[in-house]
């Protein structure tokens, strides 16, 4: 098979994101795992390279092709004087969402097999006119999917989901359906498939304590999770569960699951950044294209003192080549 061509978007220029590329592009084995094409300002890959004190040599392209190796695709989207080192700007918010913009014009026309991002500021986003909730949805909408479509986390071999997302914790309980669980299964079970899985093991989180308590605690589980399980179990799917939601991640810590469908967003994301903050990864599930993003932000703190870890940068990097293999094969582009 033909390696999978990836693009790869700076994030915002104020934080961490061009300083952990450029890391990055230095590791050992990630050139050759994939053709890379650097989307963004030349000045942005510089300074990043600048930042971590290591070479990234940029060759221009005026388009992307079948070019092996890495290339760059210049654009112009912020003036030099205009990047602000952890401050959050307009200008900063501008050019993240032209370069993925990009990325995604390269992606829907086949060019590249996925994209990954350094870390956005949703505020700079917003004030340049994101108009969305986060970038995923703006993703979306930018591709005219209108599918089910939600953010998975990914901590080495375990990926996490969920049913419910940015809501108050007063709204949980109304917002869990039958509906929602079976969509959080298939997303958490095709993503899987197409980073390598063949049968994915996945474990369903109860809501309520001790899963409910036959009851005691709340209906939830009786009424709308064990129907919604066994559902899929029919289907010859591999999915356990309502689990109690304390107890589900020591399974998963054990390696006995490969991923963990929660209720609601901090019942999966306490557990998982506390077992590897370093190394989580989001990946917009559900969409065309693979998309993959460290999980941790801009770090506006450590900005451009080459302090960054690239460790979760590395991951998502490695995911992302293995989704962006299935689906550049999928596509008949070999």
């Amino acid at each position: 098979m033909t390696k999978p061509r990836i693009a790869i978007v700076p994030g915002d220029p104020s934080g961490i994101g061009p300083e952990l590329i450029a890391k990055l592009l230095n590791q050992e084995g990630v050139q050759e795992a994939a053709d890379i094409v650097l989307v963004g300002d030349r000045h942005l890959w510089q300074r990043g390279a600048e930042q971590a004190e290591l070479d990234v040599p940029l060759n221009t392209v005026a388009e992307v092709a079948d070019q092996p190796g890495l290339t760059h695709l210049e654009l112009d989207t912020i003036a030099p004087e205009d990047v602000q080192i952890a401050e959050v700007t307009v200008e900063g918010g501008t050019t993240s969402l032209r370069c993925l913009d990009k990325a995604m014009d390269l992606a829907m026309a086949g060019q590249v097999d996925g994209i990954l991002f350094g870390p956005f500021n949703k505020a700079a986003m917003t004030a340049a006119g994101l108009n969305a909730e986060d970038e995923h949805r703006y993703m979306a909408r930018y591709m005219g999917h209108t599918g089910y479509h939600s953010e998975l986390n990914v901590l080495d071999e375990l990926m996490t989901t969920r049913v419910t997302s940015h809501i108050g914790l007063k709204d949980v309980a109304a917002n869990i359906t039958e509906e929602g669980i079976l969509k959080a299964v298939n997303l958490a079970n095709d993503t899987l498939r197409k980073a390598g899985k063949a049968r994915p093991n996945i474990a369903v989180a109860a809501l309520n304590p001790h899963a409910g308590d036959n009851g005691k605690f709340g209906r939830e589980e009786i009424d709308i999770l064990q129907p919604a399980v066994r559902k899929v179990q029919q289907k010859q799917m591999n999915v356990t569960g309502p689990w109690p939601s304390d107890t589900v991640f020591l399974k998963a810590q054990r390696g006995e699951v490969d991923a963990v469908v929660t209720m609601y967003h901090d019942q999966g994301q306490i557990a998982i950044k506390l077992m590897g903050f370093e190394r989580g990864v989001t990946v917009a599930g559900g969409l065309p294209i693979p998309v993959a993003t460290p999980a941790h932000g801009t770090a506006f703190d450590i900005a451009g003192q080459n302090k960054a870890n690239p460790g979760a940068t590395r991951q998502a990097f490695d995911l992302l080549v293995r989704m962006a293999k299935t689906h550049r094969a999928e596509r008949g582009a070999d």
